[in-house]
């Protein structure tokens, strides 16, 4: 369109307000673009601001030409509509954008990378992944939420951090303005201990004898009889069994360091089972527990059948639980001390296994009598009967 088809609205009450008849009517008229004009330094500037029918008016349009003309004035950064349109959609992009961008540069361990976009995919992407930052709100929050009920809390905590992280990501790299909102962080206190009853764990031992993917079985019975974390299983290769000594290498665990854990007779068996099964089916993969093509796993999806056929507690989580019931089993027999519970399941520090002491046998109700006696004894000048450590009579 050439300027001079431009026509000046009203030079006294708009200067520098413009407009243009378009060949379609509105409301019984035709429709008008308006412009402004402005300069910014030198260089003169056409901007269309809007149309009668979306509701731009000369005084509206003379408003953006006073501000446009303001900024240029002070030195400020001056952007048309359009270029402020454009602007908007670089910096405001989806949550799916930001996530591929995120993903591209984060460093740290790579298993962590992945199982991070396993949980951005399963469980964020669904709910926001194709909504601008700018346009989340705390209810979106409450529908991640509401969509993993049923997870472990610290399960729904990583969620919604991984959404901050992403959210400040993209806010430094510029690709949004960041959240508006503060995120309700939940309590990720995992203190739960989950043990299975007797019956429960006949239940789940009979339902994984007749499941028909063994490799699956196999994989739940070595955490339900070694105490094992699901990552240490999945990490597990040749080169960490040694049967020889009887030990179980995990490199890397939880607690930071490599350590050794004893291959006790079930769970070697268990795993000789499912090395011929491995060679048969993914031969030439190093992994014990292979996942598709050999490749390494991030999750079993399957644990959620197994549980619903042994009839299990909903709220039981399956690798996890059979960690706690692992613990749990040894702190009632009244063989093993905390401390020995806590070599076998690498703990790093004794905070960590203090959570079953509950389960030792009237130890703290022993414990409370002696301290009883020692104090009555300490009044009355009397040594105390009872051995502290054993509970016993001396």
């Amino acid at each position: 369109m050439k300027e001079n088809k431009r026509k000046r609205v009203d030079p006294v009450r708009w200067p520098g307000v413009y407009q243009y008849e378009l060949g379609i009517k509105h409301l019984g008229r035709p429709d008008v673009a308006y412009y402004i004009t402005y300069k910014d330094g030198a260089k003169k500037i056409w901007e269309k601001v809007g149309n009668r029918s979306e509701g731009m008016t000369p005084q509206i349009a003379d408003d953006i030409r006073k501000d446009r003309t303001f900024k240029a004035r002070h030195g400020d950064e001056v952007l048309t509509a359009k270029q402020i349109k454009a602007k908007k959609a670089r910096t405001n992009r989806p949550l799916d954008e930001i996530a591929d961008a995120y993903f591209g540069q984060r460093g740290g361990s790579p298993q962590a990378a992945k199982y991070d976009r396993y949980r951005y995919n399963k469980h964020v992407k669904p709910i926001i992944g194709n909504r601008p930052v700018s346009s989340l709100t705390a209810l979106d929050m409450k529908r991640i939420e509401k969509a993993m009920d049923g997870a472990a809390p610290a399960t729904v905590w990583g969620a919604l951090e991984l959404v901050r992280r992403m959210a400040n990501f993209g806010k430094k790299a510029r690709l949004c303005g960041g959240l508006t909102f503060k995120i309700d962080m939940p309590n990720r206190d995992n203190e739960l201990t989950e043990f299975l009853t007797p019956e429960q764990a006949s239940a789940l031992l009979q339902t994984l004898d007749l499941w028909p993917h063994q490799d699956v079985a196999r994989m739940l019975k070595v955490a339900m009889f070694s105490g094992l974390r699901r990552g240490e299983i999945f990490k597990l290769e040749d080169q960490d069994l040694d049967f020889g000594n009887k030990l179980i290498r995990l490199r890397s665990p939880k607690g930071g360091r490599t350590v050794s854990v004893p291959l006790n007779p079930v769970v070697e068996q268990i795993i000789k089972e499912q090395i011929e099964w491995r060679n048969e089916r993914h031969p030439g993969s190093p992994l014990l527990f292979p996942g598709r093509d050999g490749a390494l796993r991030v999750e079993c999806t399957a644990i959620d059948r197994i549980r619903k056929a042994a009839a299990l507690p909903h709220r039981f989580r399956m690798f996890h639980g059979l960690r706690h019931h692992y613990a749990v089993t040894l702190a009632n027999s009244g063989e093993f001390t905390l401390d020995m519970i806590g070599e076998l399941l690498t703990h790093k520090s004794h905070e960590m296994t203090k959570r079953y002491a509950k389960f030792l046998p009237g130890s703290l109700q022993k414990a409370g009598n002696l301290a009883a006696k020692l104090i009555q004894g300490h009044a009355l000048g009397k040594k105390p009967k009872e051995n502290i450590k054993t509970g016993t009579e001396i």
